[in-house]
């Protein structure tokens, strides 16, 4: 039997993406932190970011108007309190990024003065997105990642899944005290100790069979804060963006919202426009209001995708704007400069998550969430496009604030039981795993997408409960494996979606049921507890 690895430190940060990364270099002015990566550091989701970040820097601008286009595209069902909170320290938060090296593309004033570009996109009253070109996330992840690497009270341990979260006491009292984690490259359970955890694990998109997002995206911080106690809400609001490159040798490649935020058209077959038959803001419409559109048109038409153009921008401005999506549409066959890009929506962002307060904390004490795993009410039943990576930014500070009040007040010393895998065996049927993997991605899409019904939602319960059953007896007789827990986390994820989805009874923001066409009038947040 292989000898028990243990780990410790003051704070464990389980993600390594944009929440995960600002956090750490917050918390490590004062603690010891280690930042633990499924993969390697930058497979997250912040790497393939593509639009930018929303603050207010034009003078004609006001943080009134981002907070009311916030509120509008969220239906309504955001919090107030906390969209205001955000939009409030959203330029701090892009300076604090910008001193720590973030490069945004700048331009020059009709006075001759330097200024930040800023572009815009859907939902959004004016320009105030900050940018990389087309490639945000990355210079968002490169100077995080920069900063992290040479801190010397931060520690990364990359390649390993967080398995399940250790807690001690229960009811007001339960505290987490670490979590046990997987090695892949040793292939064994290892336990970190810690008086601090937090979540910063993205969303859970890869429940769906066709998805914007990295492999990593399987909602493993809803699950284990799940079984560890915490309450979920929202999670029927799943963003499905309009317009994903559809194309055989393309998977997950984003064509992002700044194209249509500059001009861009989306056309049928036919290469008449559609976008002003469903919502006067045309292109520029919200997200939910967008993907619909392009569904309906699909599904009426009977084609397998719909097209985005921007050919009749010039070449330099497409190229300049554009160059990532540019290379990469023209390695396919595909010039944008002078031809559209076939589309199609795909699951992209997770807009309910584990409850926590404006500090990111859970319903565990010591036990903290943000980013995309998170549930602030932020974004209400439609997240505003731009205001994700700005969410990781603030609520990064906002935990680092209470995570420093709860390092000086919580000073006992907890043990964690190593794990046990001495009545568990190796795996000979990794089929079962990759059956399952594929039902459950099916029929998620076909059941609990962009439109839903009643009956699909029932069908989609009794399916889920009988993987449960599988996968949970599966578990409990083999050794983990990253297949296995990732499958095992994206089941507990699906069956929550699939409950908040039964539970609404009403068509709000992402969430549109054909049995329940209209908006209540007074709409709250779908709240699930663990019993």
């Amino acid at each position: 039997m292989t000898d028990a690895i243990e780990h410790s430190c003051d704070t464990l940060i389980i993600g390594s993406g944009a929440a995960g990364l600002t956090l750490a270099l917050q918390v490590a002015q004062f603690s010891k932190v280690t930042v633990l990566s499924k993969a390697q550091i930058n497979d997250g989701s912040t790497f393939y970011a593509q639009g930018g970040i929303a603050a207010v820097f034009d003078k004609k601008d006001s943080i009134e108007s981002h907070v009311s286009d916030t509120l509008i595209a969220g239906a309504n069902l955001c919090d107030k309190s906390v969209v205001e909170m955000t939009a409030q320290n959203a330029k701090a938060s892009l300076e604090w990024l910008i001193d720590c090296g973030a490069d945004f593309d700048q331009e020059l004033s009709s006075k001759g003065e330097q200024r930040y570009h800023l572009t815009q996109e859907g939902g959004h009253s004016h320009r105030r997105i900050l940018h990389a070109a087309d490639a945000t996330g990355k210079e968002v992840q490169t100077t995080l990642q920069a900063k992290v690497l040479n801190h010397p009270n931060i520690t990364i341990l990359e390649r390993y899944n967080a398995v399940d979260l250790v807690t001690d006491g229960i009811g007001i009292n339960k505290r987490v005290i670490g979590a046990y984690v997987w090695s892949r490259d040793r292939e064994q359970v290892e336990t970190i100790q810690a008086k601090q955890v937090a979540l910063a694990t993205g969303g859970a998109s890869k429940v769906y069979q066709y998805t914007s997002n990295p492999d990593v995206a399987s909602g493993d911080g809803i699950a284990m804060a799940w079984r560890a106690g915490c309450s979920v809400a929202n999670l029927e609001f799943n963003q499905f963006h309009p317009t994903s490159l559809f194309h055989p040798q393309s998977n997950n490649f984003l064509l992002s919202e700044a194209l249509r935020g500059e001009g861009a058209y989306l056309k049928r077959p036919d290469g008449s426009r559609f976008m002003d038959d469903f919502d006067a803001r045309g292109e520029l419409a919200p997200r939910d209001v967008v993907a619909r559109a392009i569904d309906y048109e699909m599904k009426r038409l009977g084609v397998d995708c719909l097209y985005l153009d921007i050919s009749h921008k010039s070449d330099e401005f497409i190229t300049s704007h554009f160059p990532t999506i540019y290379q990469h549409c023209l390695s396919l066959g595909i010039d944008i400069t002078k031809e559209p890009m076939p589309v199609v929506p795909a699951a992209h962002y997770t807009c309910g998550g584990v409850k926590t307060d404006k500090h990111g904390a859970t319903d565990i004490n010591g036990l903290y969430a943000i980013g995309e795993v998170a549930y602030t009410g932020l974004h209400g039943a439609n997240r505003m496009a731009s205001n994700s990576l700005l969410e990781c930014l603030v609520f990064a500070k906002t935990a680092a604030e209470r995570i420093k009040e709860d390092a000086e007040t919580s000073s006992k010393d907890y043990q964690i039981v190593p794990w046990d895998e001495s009545k568990v065996t190796n795996s000979d049927e990794e089929v079962v795993i990759q059956h399952n993997w594929h039902e459950l991605r099916l029929f998620m899409w076909d059941y609990v997408g962009i439109v839903r019904t009643n009956k699909r939602l029932a069908r989609a319960k009794r399916r889920v409960e009988l993987l449960q059953t599988e996968i949970d007896e599966y578990y409990s007789n083999f050794k983990v494996s990253n297949n296995l827990l990732e499958l095992r986390n994206l089941v507990q994820v699906a069956q929550l979606i699939i409950d908040c989805a039964i539970a609404r009874k009403e068509s709000v923001g992402l969430h549109y049921n054909l049995d329940y066409p209209n908006a209540l009038e007074n709409s709250s947040p779908t709240i699930l507890s663990p019993r």
